[in-house]
């Protein structure tokens, strides 16, 4: 059984009351990242995104993805929250980092930036709050319209997130948005195979083949039923017809 917006509790996720009061309490805890490490995620990161990409990082929190990445050598990356607790505390920590610029921000109105201002967007976690709140259809509508609107043709969008495509293909495949949209799954970080497990290993970097609705085949069975699901979202141009357009590489 895949996971979808069961996993949701009674905390309302799209609130910023909520996140500056967990930033506060959870202060002296120190940083935390959703889902997966840098390390993990860097295969994909690497494959779409060029280093010299401006780079928007949605829900930044305190995680230090970003941090890792111009490590890695990426030289803008903009990391926007709803928490002003967590963005002055991120701001203070970097400010150091002249890559990292780090601004609050709810992301179902992102005005701030200019259409088409991003050669990519990278979600961790974020549009998982927004389906956990309340409002979640709309407030997940208002976020990804504001993504489309932001990322350049030919950018990606890179959700990583725990819903699997009969939770989030409805969402993100609109038409509206032009994205083709290439799916990802990896195991939970510590995740081990049963002990005496014959089946062959899938491969992680390779994409995940889906139903013409974008689902997953119904014979398809999860290696890790906690599994997460990486959907490189590419924003084809305004002329370009997505069932026969060519793969989007790097």
């Amino acid at each position: 059984m895949f996971r979808d917006e069961s996993a949701c509790n009674t905390y309302n996720y799209g609130d910023s009351v909520y996140w500056d009061a967990r930033y506060i309490h959870e202060a002296a805890a120190g940083s935390f990242d959703w889902y997966q490490r840098y390390h993990a995620l860097r295969p994909f990161v690497r494959k779409y995104i060029p280093t010299s990409s401006r780079v928007l990082m949605v829900g930044c929190g305190n995680a230090v993805m970003s941090e890792d990445m111009v490590k890695d050598g990426y030289e803008n990356i903009m990391n926007v929250d709803i928490s002003c607790v967590a963005i002055e505390m991120m701001r203070r920590k970097y400010e150091h980092i002249p890559q990292l610029k780090y601004l609050q921000m709810d992301v179902r109105d992102m005005g701030f930036f200019l259409d088409d201002s991003f050669d990519s967007v990278i979600d961790k976690g974020t549009l998982d709050s927004l389906m956990c709140g309340t409002d979640a259809p709309i407030s997940a509508s208002q976020m990804l319209g504001e993504v489309s609107r932001i990322l350049k043709p030919g950018g990606i969008y890179m959700l990583i997130t725990y819903g699997d495509p009969t939770a989030r293909m409805s969402h993100i495949n609109r038409p509206s948005y032009n994205w083709k949209i290439d799916l990802y799954i990896i195991p939970r970080p510590g995740f081990q195979r049963p002990p005496g497990s014959t089946s062959t290993p899938k491969s992680y970097l390779t994409p995940v083949p889906t139903t013409d609705k974008g689902l997953l085949p119904a014979d398809y069975i999860l290696e890790d039923p906690d599994s997460h699901f990486i959907y490189i979202c590419t924003k084809m141009g305004e002329n370009t017809h997505l069932n026969n357009s060519p793969p989007f590489f790097h």
